[in-house]
């Protein structure tokens, strides 16, 4: 199943339009958007943390009954997690930005020293399912040493939405430019999955079982490894991945991940334990020595971030929700193990759409990604929204 090329290109010129003389979108067709850690000196990181609890700003849109602007202003936003009435936001420049009962706080909750560069940075960030008792937060991100990039994980421990401890999880993970997964989620079975990419666009260590390039790790929440994995005394899960952008799990516990292929052949792919999904030597299938993908785009979407919907305020019960950057578009999806078996818009008119998450309300929420040098941002860009029809 492939999107054609005039869909895709539709999409990026009503975006260009939208932005150039604001005509409104909708969402379902129906409904109107209006105006749519302190040092750490044995690593390779500095950690900041605001020493007082920020003031909460006023808010600055005008809301409607279908969508609910949150935040604004963000900047290079990546990745989205939820916990309580809280939500945490990572700004590729290294922030962790803070959303408290419908408000930005001014002041982040810390801020890594990532390496500025475009496919890395602070990316993704996850929340322990004990987050009630010990506040640990994840996040996966990029850093320059000795003129080399690398990723490593670390655990941050918070209170009062303030920094007071953090941990490296794993580390030397090779780093580029462009291709550094990034993707950090905790799976239903309590085990920490983290999506690595590439030191360089075609490296083959995806295709070594040895390296940690283009693969899934699954670590228990310390960093070690689970005697259970399908490699003996080794974090990989999966192998001959590129660039996965998003990551989740269905209601039977079946792993799906986004991914993106160089120029087309974007992928989503369920995961089995041990195998090979191809890259470099396979796009979209077609070796029977690799695991195809479920669904592949040609020409590309850009997938972001994905997520099974189990909730009951939405008529999305059991539909793969999918962020797209180049698609412009949230999607709902019917898929199985085996394919997609329908795709339709559920949101469009924000331009780049980075990540999508389904907060403990019921509710979807999503973040735009228009000032990460591919978008056409508008003075409030980037934006946190609440998607509630």
């Amino acid at each position: 199943m492939k999107l054609s090329l005039a869909v895709i290109y539709t999409l990026s010129f009503l975006q260009i339009i939208n932005r150039i003389f604001k005509i409104p979108f909708t969402v379902n067709k129906k409904l109107r958007i209006a105006g749519i850690l302190a040092a750490l000196a044995a690593s390779a990181i500095i950690l900041s943390s605001p020493s007082q609890s920020p003031p909460l700003p006023s808010p600055t849109e005008p809301q409607d009954e279908s969508i609910k602007v949150l935040a604004t202003g963000l900047k290079k936003p990546w990745a989205l997690a939820s916990v309580n009435n809280t939500i945490f936001v990572t700004e590729k420049d290294g922030s962790i930005r803070v959303i408290q009962s419908d408000k930005l706080l001014s002041e982040p909750l810390a801020t890594v020293r990532a390496a500025k560069v475009y496919g890395g940075g602070l990316l993704g960030i996850a929340i322990h399912p004990d987050f009630e008792k010990n506040h640990f937060l994840y996040v996966y991100y990029t850093y320059s040493e000795n003129n080399k990039l690398w990723n490593k994980v670390l655990r941050i421990t918070e209170s009062n939405n303030k920094l007071v401890d953090a941990s490296t999880i794993i580390d030397k993970i090779p780093g580029s430019q462009f291709y550094n997964g990034g993707v950090i989620k905790f799976g239903p079975d309590g085990k920490l999955y983290v999506a690595t990419g590439l030191s360089e666009e075609f490296s083959h260590n995806a295709q070594d079982p040895s390296s940690l390039e283009g693969k899934i790790l699954r670590l228990n929440d310390d960093g070690t490894i689970p005697p259970d994995n399908p490699l003996p005394n080794s974090p990989v899960l999966s192998f001959g991945h590129r660039d996965i952008q998003g990551m989740t799990w269905d209601d039977n516990g079946n792993m799906f991940v986004s991914e993106l292929g160089p120029t087309k052949s974007d992928e989503i792919n369920l995961i089995r334990p041990g195998s090979n999904y191809g890259w470099p030597e396979q796009e979209c299938g077609g070796n029977t020595k690799f695991t195809d993908p479920v669904m592949c785009y040609d020409p590309s979407i850009e997938p972001g971030g994905i997520i099974f919907y189990d909730g009951d305020r939405l008529d999305y019960k059991n539909k793969l929700i999918m962020a797209t950057l180049r698609g412009s578009n949230l999607y709902d999806l019917d898929v199985d193990e085996n394919n997609v078996k329908s795709q339709k818009s559920i949101l469009s008119g924000l331009g780049r759409i980075r990540d999508v998450m389904q907060g403990q309300d019921g509710y979807l929420y999503v973040i735009t990604s228009n000032t990460d040098g591919k978008g056409f941002p508008d003075k409030t860009d980037d934006k946190l929204l609440r998607v509630m029809k």
